[in-house]
């Protein structure tokens, strides 16, 4: 199709929507192409802002028409394995951010772009938790369709096994409800399979009693780290109560000035802790790592929108570089290698390289959970650089290569999906059976592959 005539249907469809459409070479369009991690190099050939479940299938019935494709985006965050976006349309949702929450079902509906801290938020004045991310500027729909992973997961799974149900439109146009009665594969497919089989509109999340807990971080030189990631393997080693959540992770803060003084510019080994329960039992299992006497200990009893913040994420957009992995084991040779290519002696400093501990509702497979049933590993990884000028990202992607190429050995079957900002082979994010079963929805759904999306799954033709 040429330029003029996508500029004169364009209008025709903005003309219909509640949101608007931006062209290659409007004003705003550069603006309005960016996702959260600036280094993204995103050109579609438009942008379509939706206001509504109906501008997201005149929006699809536009992409489809006009034999382009379609990719819904809430924040831009994991936005590197998409490309370019060529011949593509860009949906963004971040204007559909409503939020209801039934207090008496303890159950909270909320629209496509909603972010965490908005759920949290309004979760919280009914003394309720949702199982959001570590970062409250993380849109709810993309961490959910990608497994969810919350510092409350070990107790409660992830967050695609809480979702009671989910409103999507399909590459027909149509809005369809998916829940375990109406639309079940649809329904099984979107949690943990990825934005492959549809868009959605809004999501039915099920929240959970919680109004506090003990969470903060052990903070150390970073020339410790040795010991004390060996100190906290050694307490995943043990018999640790779902209600504990911990990670370890080499930190380097930016001087800037939003940072406290005595953490602005430097380098640290962490251990972040996560507790529900009692505040003994925690005490008594972190207290070897207290006994390495931190710098600084942070731990403390703090509300669940003040748990949004333990963990020291960006809160800006940022040009990053970032991998993950998934671990089945964490032995001393593992560590070593950690140490080498991500402590004070890596060729390259990255800004975090963190490990978390798994296990508990995260691990176990029930027959009512989605495409991703469960994270079968004990550890999961996730290495990051800082990229401000484009001369960093060659460093910053090896260094993250050096970090997976050395535990290499430890490595489980497969990957956590919102983990992995690189292109992957399918094999390594879902099992084959689970796979298959997931063509087969999207052959069904969506058999021109006019939906797109980070981690794709091809129809079974």
């Amino acid at each position: 199709m040429s330029t003029m005539s996508l500029s004169q249907d364009a209008s025709r469809l903005s003309a219909r929507l509640t949101g608007e459409v931006v062209l290659p070479g409007q004003p705003g369009f550069d603006d309005a192409r960016q996702a959260f991690n600036l280094a993204a190099e995103q050109e579609p050939a438009a942008v379509v802002f939706a206001g509504s479940a109906r501008d997201v299938a005149a929006a699809i019935t536009f992409a489809a028409d006009h034999g382009l494709r379609i990719a819904a985006q809430g924040t831009g965050h994991n936005a590197m394995p998409l490309g370019p976006l060529t011949n593509t349309i860009l949906l963004k949702t971040h204007r559909m951010n409503r939020v209801d929450i039934d207090p008496l079902a303890r159950t909270a509906r909320v629209e496509a772009g909603t972010v965490w801290s908005d759920v949290v938020q309004a979760a919280a004045k009914h003394g309720l938790a949702a199982l959001a991310g570590s970062s409250g500027n993380v849109g709810v729909a993309g961490y959910t369709l990608g497994g969810g992973v919350s510092f409350l997961g070990r107790k409660y799974g992830l967050s695609a096994s809480n979702v009671l149900a989910i409103e999507v439109v399909t590459a027909d146009g149509q809005l369809r409800r998916a829940d375990r009665e109406d639309e079940p594969d649809l329904f099984w497919a979107l949690r943990g399979g990825g934005g492959s089989f549809g868009i959605v509109t809004a999501l039915e999340l099920r929240l959970f009693p919680v109004t506090q807990l003990y969470a903060g971080i052990l903070w150390y030189p970073i020339e410790r780290g040795p010991e004390v990631l060996h100190a906290w393997r050694d307490l995943t080693r043990g018999v640790v109560p779902d209600e504990l959540t911990t990670l370890g992770r080499f930190l380097r803060l930016p001087p800037v000035p939003e940072l406290p003084a005595e953490i602005r510019g430097k380098s640290f080994a962490l251990i972040e802790a996560f507790h529900l329960g009692d505040q003994a039992l925690a005490d008594e299992l972190l207290a070897p790592l207290r006994a390495l006497r931190p710098v600084n200990d942070t731990i403390a009893t703090i509300t669940v929108p003040e748990l949004l913040h333990v963990h020291v994420d960006p809160e800006q957009p940022a040009a990053s570089l970032a991998d993950g992995l998934m671990l089945s084991r964490l032995p001393d040779q593992a560590i070593a290698a950690l140490v080498s290519t991500a402590g004070t002696n890596a060729t390259f400093p990255l800004a975090s390289v963190e490990v978390r501990h798994l296990g508990g509702e995260l691990g176990r497979d029930r027959p009512d959970n989605g495409a991703l049933a469960s994270l079968q590993a004990s550890y999961l990884l996730l290495a990051a650089g800082i990229t401000p000028t484009p001369d960093l990202e060659a460093p910053a992607r090896a260094q993250i290569g050096a970090v997976e190429d050395a535990l290499a050995p430890w490595i489980a079957p497969h990957m956590y999906l919102n983990f992995s900002e690189t292109s992957r082979p399918r094999a390594t994010l879902w099992t084959e059976p689970a796979y298959q079963r997931l063509r087969q929805i999207k052959a069904r759904v969506d058999p021109d592959d006019v939906i797109r999306s980070n981690h794709p799954v091809p129809p079974a033709w």
